[in-house]
């Protein structure tokens, strides 16, 4: 099975593909899309949505993992990722992908068995379970890796 992990954002969209074999991971690609701050929000929506877009098209993944948004007391901030979000599950939804979503504290309890290590923590495990040489850059990319591979211990354990 191969897994789109996707950690939301509108500056920074950090994403990652993982293959599963049995209970293997191993990487495919990861990444980020990024947005230049200075471009009008709509543009910005639509780079994510292409890009986003493209990778599918690329690496044909079979699922989708994505972070839900977590609100911080940034009312328009959480709506301005919201908004990224979206347009994350709908280039994910026209990929034809099935899509699970996960809070940030079942991804810290799948990767750490802890929800609420720290992304030191987080970023270590990536690195481990996936047996990198560093931990993937920038840390929104390392973010969706690890949704990735919340989504594949998820899975496993709904079929057992």
């Amino acid at each position: 099975m191969r897994i789109l992990g996707i950690d939301p954002g509108y500056a920074i969209l950090g994403w990652g593909i993982l293959d599963l074999k049995g209970n293997k991971f191993s990487v495919v690609d990861y990444g980020a899309v990024t947005t230049d701050s200075k471009m009008e929000m709509p543009l910005r929506l639509q780079h994510i949505y292409t890009e986003l877009s493209a990778i599918i098209e690329e690496y044909r993944p079979d699922e989708a993992a994505i972070e839900e948004l977590f609100f911080n007391n940034n009312a328009k901030t959480a709506i301005m990722v919201g908004q990224a979000r979206g347009v994350a599950i709908l280039a994910c939804v026209n990929g034809r992908l099935s899509i699970s979503e996960y809070t940030p504290l079942q991804i810290k309890q799948a990767l750490v068995g802890y929800g609420r290590a720290d992304k030191k923590q987080i970023q270590s495990m990536v690195k481990v379970i996936l047996n990198l040489k560093e931990v993937p850059k920038p840390d929104d990319t390392a973010d969706a890796v690890a949704a990735a591979i919340c989504h594949g211990h998820s899975r496993g354990s709904r079929q057992r």
